[in-house]
């Protein structure tokens, strides 16, 4: 059910970007756009529109948002790839943007992704203009120096310091890298409806660390082809991961506590919420 219920709500998305995309120019940047926001397992979109669901939402409402937090997904990817940050040219078992085309354009498609993601927050088809400007305040902030962009500065500090992180520093910066993202996703439809997100923000919250524990199992024991990207690179840099501070089953332990939190956090729900708490087991068993 849940993987049948991914692949749809993923088709829905990516219906929804061939539109909006198809009323802009035909200029490599918007190419690039397109190209970057094809793929991946669309979880953050998902999150959005089965939160959505459980609150009653149209799902002609909740696309938008699921829209935006893809596209700001994809262009934090996209600037992650560059030389200057991670260095990658594999992503999704595809080359990256600055491989395919070059890095200017990497760039400005990513900042034209991030621009993009606000606009469809701010569309009318969100709903009551109250709402579309809480869904695009609390996007900022989840993906500014709050949050995602918060978490990246720190991680890029953590490359450059003497001692490597402690888990309660690592748990911190995840929690802006990875999980302020996967908190506004699973939010947005408690924020489309005007319903209490708290239920939703402590499944989030528990989820993201879950993800980025998984990450870590996966870039050390994972399968480059089946993942899509170069793995072992935290090793090779010597960084400090929840497995090299947990050990591999530390951290299979600790990212299952983790989902078991984030299903009883959708107790309120009863049986409505089965495809969120799916998507929570799903998120530490996934091999890419």
């Amino acid at each position: 059910m849940f993987a049948e219920r991914l692949a749809a709500d993923s088709a829905r998305i990516q219906a929804h970007f061939d539109t909006v995309l198809a009323g802009l120019s035909r200029l490599p940047v918007v190419q690039a756009m397109g190209y970057a926001v094809q793929g991946g397992k669309r979880l953050r979109g998902f999150m959005v529109l089965e939160g959505a669901r459980l609150h009653d939402v149209a799902p002609k409402r909740a696309i938008w948002p699921a829209c935006a937090i893809e596209a700001l997904h994809a262009y934090s990817l996209v600037h992650d790839d560059l030389p200057c940050m991670d260095d990658d040219d594999l992503r999704r078992g595809r080359p990256t943007v600055h491989v395919k085309w070059d890095e200017g354009t990497a760039v400005l498609a990513g900042d034209a992704l991030q621009a993009l993601a606000f606009e469809l927050c701010a569309h009318e088809g969100c709903g009551p203009a109250e709402v579309r400007a809480d869904l695009a305040l609390s996007l900022a902030r989840a993906s500014g120096a709050r949050g995602m962009v918060l978490g990246q500065a720190l991680d890029i500090a953590a490359e450059q310091a003497e001692a490597p992180l402690t888990l309660d520093q690592i748990t911190r910066l995840q929690a802006g890298k990875t999980g302020a993202l996967i908190e506004w996703a699973a939010c947005a439809g408690a924020r489309l409806a005007g319903a209490d997100t708290a239920p939703l923000r402590d499944y989030a919250r528990a989820l993201g660390l879950a993800f980025q524990i998984a990450d870590d199992i996966l870039d050390e024991e994972g399968d480059a082809e089946k993942a899509g990207k170069r793995l072992r690179k935290d090793a090779e840099a010597g960084k400090a991961t929840f497995v090299s501070l947990l050990g591999l089953e530390g951290a299979r332990s600790r990212a299952s506590e983790l989902v078991a939190q984030a299903e009883a956090a959708l107790a309120p729900y009863g049986e409505g919420a089965d495809p969120l708490r799916e998507a929570a087991r799903f998120v530490i068993s996934r091999e890419s």
